[in-house]
């Protein structure tokens, strides 16, 4: 289980997510923590058991125990506040933004590792979650704290990638069942 086997299940018509698939995180200059917590956290956020599978083993091998946690604490906990924080902001009733949302999420003030590459992962989590709330909540803090536009885009980048090559294998899946 590999990026590479990944890559090989990717179907031809889709050649340019193979190959974006491949320059995204094959030739990152993300240091490796930021890169594979952001790779584990938008696959786990693509809910795809296919690359869920495929990537999370090399996550692993790739990231501390305390990473690999983070990384995945990272999914959960914007799994949640995007949810909440997009559903908030789309209501044409602002009052809503003056309630106390009364949620837990301790994790975003103690991640257990460095907490910009915890705010780079729920960013590119929130890209995939498609709340523009959170990214800009998250963007400001990278920003905030010297990290250059060009590793936000590369986060986003990788999102979509992943994104899109879930949901191209996922259907995939379900097409070969109706073959």
């Amino acid at each position: 289980m590999s990026l590479d086997s990944l890559k090989s299940a990717v179907p031809d018509y889709a050649k340019d997510l193979k190959l974006n698939l491949g320059s995204v995180i094959g030739s990152s200059d993300l240091p490796a923590q930021q890169l594979w917590g952001t790779v584990l956290a938008t696959a786990i956020a693509s809910r795809s058991p296919i690359v869920l599978r495929e990537l999370a083993p090399e996550a692993k091998a790739n990231l501390s125990p305390e990473a690999y946690t983070a990384a995945k604490s990272a999914a959960a906990v914007m799994a949640m506040n995007n949810v909440f924080y997009r559903t908030r902001h789309l209501l044409s009733d602002h009052e809503y933004e003056n309630l106390r949302a009364g949620l837990r999420m301790n994790v975003i003030a103690n991640p257990g590792v460095d907490k910009v590459d915890f705010e780079l992962w729920s960013f590119a989590v929130s890209a995939v979650n498609g709340c523009g709330a959170c990214l800009d909540s998250h963007e400001q803090v990278l920003r905030k704290a010297g990290i250059g536009r060009e590793v936000v885009q590369e986060a986003f980048k990788i999102a979509s990638v992943v994104q899109a090559v879930a949901a191209t294998l996922d259907a995939e899946a379900v097409l070969s069942e109706l073959a």
